[in-house]
């Protein structure tokens, strides 16, 4: 009989590397794990026009449909395959298709909010929270919404002052306390990334004793 899949939940402030210790650990572990990432389940809101959509905040958990990536963990967990949203930061909207997703022992979650609701965190069975310092952050985002997103510079500036910096201080910043682990400087920490990938090693390796 299989072991449930191990869940690992990746957390952090917009830009503090979490994407980037994601993609490392999938690295370490290319063919026992995968990444879920908390934005593919942004709700669509395809009843609004494109200037609406842009002027939602984002940065709420009332963003995300997190029932929906609930669902999907658990069918993960139990060795059941998904087909996960696509969603597209240039329109702001969920896209017709879907990614087909099979379980595998390690699932990766990731996301600035993925530590704010407890049915997701009752899933986990360890949290990390990636912590860099806020003006990297800031930096990192801009040029990540600018070039790889179509977003002005003073769509992404504006969008930081007013639901960003606010949504972090009142729910990512605070959802730091609930982390079993704690990682400075984002994801190129070294020392911390291969601590990390050994605990992992030993986990799924237990599993599949």
């Amino acid at each position: 009989m299989k072991q449930t899949p191990y869940v690992l939940g990746v957390a952090g402030g917009t830009g503090s590397g979490k994407t980037t210790l994601a993609n490392h650990l999938l690295e370490a572990f290319p063919e026992e794990a995968l990444i879920l990432s908390y934005d593919y389940y942004y709700l669509p809101h395809d009843e609004m026009p494109l200037e609406e959509r842009k002027k939602l905040n984002y940065d709420h958990p009332n963003a995300f449909e997190t029932d929906l990536m609930i669902r999907d963990v658990q069918k993960l967990r139990a060795y059941c395959p998904i087909d996960r949203p696509v969603y597209s930061f240039v329109t702001h909207t969920r896209l017709p298709q879907t990614v087909h997703v099979e379980p595998k022992p390690l699932i990766i979650l990731e996301g600035i909010l993925l530590f704010e609701n407890q049915a997701l965190l009752d899933l986990m069975d360890m949290k990390v929270y990636v912590d860099t310092d806020a003006d990297i952050r800031l930096i990192r985002r801009l040029e990540r919404d600018v070039k790889e997103r179509g977003r002005s510079l003073d769509s992404v500036i504006s969008q930081y002052i007013n639901t960003v910096k606010p949504m972090h201080e009142q729910f990512v910043e605070p959802s730091k306390k609930k982390a079993d682990i704690i990682i400075p400087d984002g994801g190129e920490n070294q020392v911390a990334l291969q601590m990390l990938t050994d605990r992992l090693e030993a986990e799924l390796h237990r599993s599949a004793v």
